[in-house]
């Protein structure tokens, strides 16, 4: 049976709890994976790595960002038949109620990656690393 690991700093992260829980798939009543459930420490751990991150995110320009949301979205857009099997799997969903889901997703995403454009005022700050833009 898969189990499902931690991502923590950009890497899957084995938990070392004995404790578990079965994901079933609701439509069979049949358990498809297990999750461990992380120790208060771990959690503790991700949540630092995540609070260390941050700084630099915050200081990253609107430019990359979005950059980094259609990257997310082409990632979304490739893997589209593996997810949609996944929510199905998972949320007992018949497979085309899954797709749609999955598209009202990503025209969430793709409205995101617009967003820089929609922050505007009289003009653009940190449009790149040190460069403001001016009309």
């Amino acid at each position: 049976m898969d189990i499902i690991q931690n991502y923590v700093g950009g890497a899957l992260s084995r938990s070392h709890s004995e404790r578990h829980s079965l994901v079933y798939n609701p439509a069979l009543g049949e358990p498809i994976r297990q999750v461990v459930l992380s120790s208060a420490d771990e959690v503790r751990q991700a949540i630092a790595v995540a609070h260390a991150a941050f700084p630099a995110w915050s200081q990253t320009p609107p430019l990359r960002r979005a950059r980094v949301l259609f990257r997310f979205k082409a990632l979304l857009e490739a893997h589209q038949d593996t997810l949609a099997r996944l929510i199905s799997e998972e949320h007992g969903k018949v497979l085309s109620d899954a797709v749609g889901e999955l598209t009202r997703g990503l025209e969430v995403v793709e409205f995101a990656c617009g967003i820089p454009h929609l922050q505007k005022g009289e003009h653009s700050a940190n449009v790149g690393r040190g460069i403001d833009s001016h009309p």
